[in-house]
């Protein structure tokens, strides 16, 4: 059964796939150009000591973002 969430919740090393990005305007489009676009696999590779920000492997590359960014991107994952 999958289950949906905000990436900020994904632990280190599960994988899911993104359903949707919520962010509009310019946080959306940077997001987006990241190529973190629904149905794209993502897991979180590590954090940083405060939790923020949350590196990313997406598409063989790894990327970071801020937990207010991660709260924009919901991701399905199976349980």
């Amino acid at each position: 059964m999958a289950h949906i969430m905000s990436l900020r919740e994904l632990q280190v090393d599960q994988p899911a796939v993104i359903a949707s990005v919520t962010a509009k305007g310019e946080m959306g489009r940077r997001i987006r150009d990241m190529g973190l676009a629904p149905g794209v696999q993502v897991s979180v590779f590590g954090r940083a000591p405060l939790y923020d920000p949350v590196a990313l492997r997406v598409l063989g590359t790894t990327i970071s973002l801020r937990n207010n960014e991660a709260d924009h991107i919901l991701v399905q994952v199976e349980e």
